[in-house]
């Protein structure tokens, strides 16, 4: 855990995406905001450095504060959120649902050969059925 938010700590473009995708945005929505394409979002979102001046324009963009992005941590939007909206009535569950679920590649990847594998099977039983 520790590497991965060492990771995220250093890799700018990883947190304008974790901000970018916990406000529900795409990257054209982003992309619209700044004025550039979704391509050019995602070619930000890979990037480890990212100058400050560049940083500024996409915290504004994101509608958050140009040191939040910078020293943007998903442990810090839980905590805040915890304490801040402690005693509303509101949780993080959402919040924390919403981080956990981000970007998955092996899951998508895997549900998409499970969903091939169900067509398959079924494709395999109909042109059994239809030889008999």
């Amino acid at each position: 855990m520790e590497t991965i938010t060492n990771t995220l700590s250093l890799h700018k473009g990883r947190k304008i995406e974790r901000i970018r995708k916990l406000r529900g945005w795409t990257q054209t929505t982003l992309g619209e905001k700044l004025n550039i394409t979704k391509q050019a979002v995602s070619k930000l979102e890979q990037s480890v450095n990212i100058s400050d001046e560049k940083l500024k324009d996409i915290a504004e963009a994101l509608e958050v504060t140009f040191d939040g992005l910078k020293n943007f941590s998903e442990e810090n939007v839980l905590y805040n959120t915890n304490n801040f909206y402690e005693n509303c009535g509101v949780n993080a569950t959402n919040i924390s649902a919403n981080i956990e679920n981000v970007h998955n590649p092996l899951k998508e990847m895997i549900e998409m050969f499970e969903r091939q594998l169900q067509a398959a099977r079924i494709e395999l039983i109909d042109a059994l059925k239809n030889k008999k």
